[in-house]
């Protein structure tokens, strides 16, 4: 039988990033780079080609086009593909928000804020992306965590400012590189159960 060991735990009171979590849906925007002598996929629908770089579209379970959408994700990064061109190689993940999706947030058009805000910032982000607002960034503690939460239930959403029923917080533990989310309403009920009330 071959020997399985046990990961290595990484310590709780290290870095963490927490972030506002924007009621969207999560989707992805995926650059490939194809060699020159490569043939052209066939098995993953394409969205856009930018000279040598296959650009994909994708929701949070599946890849998506302009004629099988998303919330009008996938036409968006069609009609955008040069300037996500920018982006480079790799997976890049965010959320895609706004008029017409969940909460809203009083907007009028629909944007799409990246996920990597270690990666991403105001100066280096192309020009149709926005980056979810970080709220803090330090040692991890329970208070960091209740802060972040009063102070969005406080002042509201930093994505949308003005907008006063924000969702949530994401925080990104950095040692053991995983995502926590909490909610500022019915955070210890799943979300469905809370979702099927409001909407129903």
């Amino acid at each position: 039988m071959e020997f399985q060991g046990f990961p290595k735990i990484a310590r709780l009171s290290r870095e963490c990033i927490i972030t506002e979590k924007i009621d969207g849906t999560n989707t992805q925007v995926c650059i490939q780079v194809l060699p020159d002598d490569a043939v052209m996929p066939t098995d993953t629908p394409i969205v856009a080609v930018r000279g040598n770089l296959l650009i994909y579209a994708g929701s949070r379970t599946r890849w998506i086009t302009p004629k099988d959408d998303n919330y009008g994700f996938a036409g968006w990064v069609e009609r955008n593909a040069v300037e996500l061109a920018k982006l480079g190689e790799g997976h890049h993940f965010g959320e895609w928000w706004g008029c017409g999706i969940q909460r809203r947030y009083d907007l009028k058009e629909k944007r799409w804020s990246l996920f990597n805000v270690s990666r991403w910032n105001g100066e280096d982000r192309p020009a149709c992306c926005d980056v979810v607002p970080t709220i803090y960034k330090g040692d991890f503690t329970n208070d960091a965590v209740t802060n972040a939460i009063e102070d969005l239930r406080t002042n509201g959403s930093k994505a949308s400012p003005g907008f006063m029923n924000p969702e949530g917080i994401v925080v990104y533990h950095t040692a053991g590189r995983m995502y926590f989310k909490k909610t500022i309403e019915k955070d210890e009920e799943p979300k469905g159960k809370w979702m099927a009330e409001r909407v129903g």
